[in-house]
This record gives C-alpha cells, structure tokens and sequence, in this order.
C-alpha cells in the first residue's frame, strides 16, 4: 500500500474490535515514529506504550470513556519533556559524537545553538517540546496506515488526571496525545463507510510564484 492509498484508507476510527495487532507491526510503527523528524535532532519526548488492559481501564475515565481507548490493541501516550535542562543537551551532544565517531569539541558551535532554547521560560520550552512531540505523532499516524493498522488521534482527555495517573510529573513529563492502535468495528463504527473529507488542493495549497 504506497502513501496516498494508505492516507485515504485510514481515517479516525471511533469504534475497534480489540484485537490485537502483531508486535511486529508495532515495532514498525515505533521505528518509524523513531526516526521521525525533530527540530535540532532533540527529541524532546517520551513515547509510553501501553498495552495491559487493566491500565487502559483506568486511562479511558481521563479521556472521557471514549471507547476506543479500551478496545484498542495498544495506546501511544506522547509525552512532552517539561523542562529543556543544560543536562539533557549535553547528553545529547555525547551521544552524537560516540554515534558519529567525533570529538565532543567539534559539536561546540551545534551545542551554543541550544543556548536560546534552555533560556527560554520553562513554559515556553514545554510548548516547544510539545510541538516537536506532534511532529512524530504525525510520523506515526502515517506509519500505522502504511501498516493498514487503524489508528484514533485524541486530544480529547484530562491531562492533569492522565499525568497524576501515569506519574508523569516525577519524570518531568507531561501528557500531550494519544495514539489508539488496532482494528476497525465496521459494524459499530458510523465513519467506517464514510468518505474522507478533505479540502480542495485549489483551496488548500496556494503555490507562489
């Protein structure tokens, strides 16, 4: 299944069987999600996967009941690094040159760059980890269609419950979305027949020239 096909195939799926999807298809998607594009190469987030049925239970009263996030295979919680710390892009910079086979020296200039970042208000940084955290959560909505996984995108949950439930603040995160992963109830699902709704390229995409 090429891009396009894959995009106009999947769509938010409302209603899932609970089914389980292959871990290999995970993995895929994970990888992916992985190698998606972030600014300066960061990555400032962290991806839970959650899989125990149990924990999904108590996740779905903070996304208001929403069905989907019980029937679903697998849940991808996108978290956003509450702080960007002098700490985190040091780190990254050893990690850089032992990946890349260089001095740390070399990275200097790369690492001043990160200055105007780590002096922003901690509120701010997180809005821009956030951001960078839906750049991947794009990656991986694309990848679960190329996968012909069904995948629900939902913003629509409590984040203040989700980040007490998950403990997130303890490890200096906080909840930005949720990716649901599994497989369509056409019988149940009122949008699984539905035509995918889009605007026009003409109206959309305005080329200057």
């Amino acid at each position: 299944m090429d891009l396009i096909n894959a995009l106009n195939w999947r769509y938010a799926t409302k209603r899932m069987t609970g089914q389980k999807v292959p871990q290999e298809k995970i993995e895929t998607i994970l990888e992916a999600t992985r190698l998606s594009a972030s600014s300066m190469g960061l990555q400032p987030y962290t991806i839970l996967v959650i899989e125990n049925e149990e924990l999904k239970k108590k996740i779905q009263p903070a996304a208001y009941n929403q069905p989907q996030i019980v029937e679903a295979s697998h849940l991808l919680v996108f978290t956003a690094w509450n702080d960007i710390t002098q700490k985190q892009v040091d780190d990254y910079i050893i990690h850089i040159a032992e990946v890349r086979g260089v001095s740390e020296e070399s990275l200097n200039s790369f690492k001043a760059a990160f200055q105007n970042i780590i002096n922003r208000p901690q509120e701010e940084k997180y809005q821009w980890a956030a951001r960078q955290a839906y750049i991947a959560f794009g990656t991986a909505i694309a990848a679960a269609a190329l996968e012909k996984i069904d995948a629900t995108p939902m913003e629509g949950f409590n984040a203040e419950a989700m980040d007490a439930l998950l403990n997130l603040k303890e490890q200096g995160l906080r909840s930005v979305t949720i990716l649901a992963l599994g497989y369509r109830d056409a019988e149940k699902d009122f949008l699984a027949g539905a035509k995918k709704v889009r605007r026009e390229k003409e109206n959309l995409i305005v080329e200057l020239v």
